[in-house]
């Protein structure tokens, strides 16, 4: 066990220098709405969405219905339909531990795996799990940190959430240099520009989602041949 968790703590050393700071904010514009703490402990621990929690704190602020922040959720974390298809296979097999694992699937989370290989004596069930749960560490940290002190702090967060975009540029390189076809990235890549520029940064992202999803499956037979 030992070795699995040394393992996930080397994999996900740069999640967590995106999410402890990045939770951090989090909190500190929870506790700006009035709410402290335990709010941000609660909120990380069941809701556990990253930019999702950051659109939560406006509608708490605006005392939004149920049913706008249910729609509003859907369409922010719909991109997680796509990254679960991916791990349905690999997550049947985990037991007790499946519930936990599709919870806690995020961005980053999901790029750590897709890229983790560990070395042969090591689990792979295992090291995805406490991948897994150290990422959820990671954000529940930050988000109580950033709730506690927020107030006692005075720090300009402007541009922080740049550490995010930062985070996504490691772990593609990672994989880049990890993967022998380069051809799913490239998809991606060329798949998110397109999108950009037709439907703008606010809608592209979903829209790439599903075009990069329908041309890898296309093209499924070549890559796994190439493979």
């Amino acid at each position: 066990m030992r070795r699995e968790i040394a393992y996930a703590l080397r994999r996900t050393a740069p999640v967590a220098c995106g999410y402890i700071f990045l939770g951090m904010a989090f909190g500190i514009l929870l506790n700006e709405e009035g709410y402290g703490p335990l709010w941000a402990l609660a909120s990380s621990l069941f809701v556990y969405a990253g930019s999702m929690q950051f659109v939560m704190v406006s509608l708490l602020a605006a005392g939004a219905p149920l049913y706008t922040v249910a729609v509003t959720t859907f369409l922010v974390n719909a991109r997680h339909i796509f990254y679960g298809l991916g791990f349905i296979e690999k997550y049947r097999g985990m037991g007790r531990r499946f519930p936990y694992m599709v919870f806690s699937l995020t961005d980053e989370t999901y790029s750590v795996l897709c890229s983790m290989d560990p070395p042969e004596g090591l689990d792979w069930n295992d090291c995805a799990f406490y991948a897994s749960l150290l990422d959820h560490a990671y954000w529940v940290i930050g988000s109580v940190l950033g709730a506690a002190l927020g107030q006692a702090i005075p720090v300009d967060l402007t541009g922080i959430d740049f550490s995010m975009t930062a985070l996504f540029v490691v772990i593609f390189v990672d994989q880049w240099k990890q993967f022998p076809s380069h051809v799913p990235a490239l998809i991606g890549l060329v798949c998110a520009v397109i999108a950009l520029l037709l439907f703008g940064p606010d809608n592209f992202l979903l829209i790439a989602l599903i075009a990069a999803v329908a041309i890898l499956v296309a093209l499924r037979g070549r890559l796994e041949e190439k493979a």
